[in-house]
């Protein structure tokens, strides 16, 4: 940045993982035989799945260049009635367009990080963060999306394990934000979260309450041992907690192991 001496840049990997994922969910879309199809478990065709990522990222590009953006309040209704209308308004649903609007927008985020501090707090639909941060929300919803759109189209989904790690802050940034008050009503407990590979991070419910850090706590009342993939696609609702327990991907111990398979529940993907 000319005039000022930056030293922040985004956390390793980010950037390759952010232009990497854009360009294999354009290259899925680019092989499509169309876009009508439906998207499993969603209200959506590939097409208005598609036209979301790409609406998306452009909004997310916007906010890290400096430029406000509202869409919703943070809460899932409020999120889901924002998504309606701006799908309404906008009509495109070819794959080719959209594919290049996807990967444009995602190289557009990428060049606001590089020319601004990525340390900035910024206000985006979840609340504020840093635009490293957004980038990690950017990379999140993009897995996820792109998840779905594999799994319609019947290609290989690009959600691995390196890619989910990079997940990370985002997902314990927001986590107090989607605690479901409904599953936490006068909840009090403590966790340890270890991703397979060394990352790990706390959660402590008081009274319904979330707290989470990178810290863990003492005397954990539960920990939860989890493959990273297999975190990113519970957390977005993508795998049921029992088959990743029956498939060995999810290991469970501490004082109280039965409250393991509650966690996932204690939290509701906007």
């Amino acid at each position: 940045m000319v005039g000022q001496d930056r030293q922040e840049t985004l956390p390793h990997g980010l950037a390759d993982a952010i232009r990497a994922t854009a360009s294999d969910i354009a290259e899925i879309l680019r092989g499509a035989p169309g876009t009508k199809g439906p998207v499993p478990r969603s209200q959506w065709n590939v097409g208005e799945a598609a036209a979301h990522l790409a609406q998306a990222n452009e909004l997310m590009a916007d906010i890290a260049a400096g430029h406000p953006r509202s869409h919703g309040d943070g809460t899932p209704q409020s999120l889901a009635e924002a998504n309606a209308r701006a799908l309404a308004s906008f009509g495109e649903r070819d794959a080719e367009p959209l594919a290049a609007m996807i990967v444009e927008q995602a190289e557009a985020y990428l060049g606001a990080a590089a020319e601004r501090p990525c340390q900035e707090t910024l206000m985006t639909p979840l609340g504020p963060m840093t635009r490293a941060v957004l980038g990690s929300y950017l990379l999140t919803h993009m897995l996820g999306h792109g998840y779905d759109l594999a799994r319609a189209l019947k290609r290989p989904h690009m959600v691995d394990r390196a890619r989910a790690v990079l997940t990370l802050p985002f997902m314990t940034a927001v986590m107090p934000r989607v605690t479901d008050a409904r599953t936490t009503v006068g909840l009090t407990a403590r966790y340890t979260v270890r991703l397979w590979g060394g990352d790990h991070f706390g959660v402590t419910f008081t009274d319904g309450r979330a707290t989470v850090g990178s810290r863990v706590p003492e005397r954990a009342d539960c920990t939860i041992s989890i493959e990273p993939a297999t975190f990113l696609l519970m957390a977005l609702g993508r795998c049921a907690p029992a088959n990743a327990i029956a498939r060995g991907r999810v290991h469970v111990w501490g004082r109280k192991p039965w409250i393991g398979p509650r966690f996932p529940t204690y939290f509701k993907a906007p």
